[in-house]
């Protein structure tokens, strides 16, 4: 048996219960690095925690992949990858553009996902019927934009510090071509590239649990994420999604030079 929306909606809500009440605090943060910055809070920790009892209660054949507490049975059919926090620098920034991924894959490939934002009480939820909103706006079904050229897309990254040498190049050509860039979004671009407000997301660096519980809402609501290679995208790494196949192929022709 698989799990429902309302599994996933009880896991964001057991995620949200630890997180919420942690965001705007004067939390504590540790370093993970000995040189460098990464961050990891209370709230990190106790979210994954309180979302890895819910599925080893439900469903203890499955195995898990998390962030903050290590991996469990990778080997298995079905396997959760968990971010309690994306976005850990905007969480203790103040700025509500972190989220909850939570994802699950069959074989190796994911086939359901979910973007929580608990500060705007938004929801963003995938299975094999497709993507779906829930939120202030109300609920409604997920589709991306169908923008016809790569000058009229908007693209978001998160910083373009975090590319370098050809990389870096590659990004730039490809953002002094659209209409619009903006940066810092975190998981929160990919939210809003599924609901139709932006075109493209390009990236670097990602971990599997960075793109588990995004890839389903991407596909759900009809964009493509992809690797830079044009490899599927479960193991993380250099990342592309866009609303349109237009814009992918202007965009990814530029990477893969």
């Amino acid at each position: 048996m698989l799990p429902d929306r309302s599994f996933f909606n009880r896991l964001a809500e057991a995620a949200r219960a630890e997180t919420l009440p942690r965001f705007r605090s004067g939390l504590d943060v540790a370093n993970k690095l000995s040189s460098g910055f990464d961050p990891v809070t209370e709230g990190d920790r106790a979210a994954e925690f309180a979302i890895r009892a819910l599925i080893e209660e439900s469903f203890p054949d499955h195995g898990i992949l998390g962030e903050e507490h290590g991996n469990v049975g990778l080997d298995r059919d079905y396997v959760w990858v968990i971010d309690p926090i994306d976005g850990t620098r905007a969480f203790i920034a103040g700025v509500p553009v972190w989220g909850t991924l939570i994802g699950l894959q069959k074989e190796g490939r994911a086939i359901m996902g979910m973007i929580e934002q608990p500060f705007t009480g938004e929801r963003y939820f995938a299975d094999e019927n497709g993507s779906i909103y829930t939120g202030p706006e109300g609920e409604r079904r997920l589709v991306t934009r169908q923008c016809d050229r790569l000058s009229n897309a908007i693209l978001f990254t998160t910083s373009p510090h975090l590319f370098g040498g050809e990389e870096m190049e590659k990004y730039r050509e490809i953002e002094s071509q659209v209409r619009l860039f903006r940066y810092g979004c975190d998981c929160y671009a990919y939210a809003l590239l599924a609901a139709g407000h932006i075109d493209l997301v390009i990236e670097n660096g990602l971990k599997p649990y960075d793109v588990g519980g995004i890839i389903p809402v991407i596909e759900g609501a009809g964009g493509i994420i992809t690797t830079w290679d044009g490899s599927r995208p479960e193991n993380g790494g250099s990342i592309i999604a866009a609303g349109s196949r237009a814009v992918y192929e202007q965009a990814i022709a530029v990477l893969q030079r």
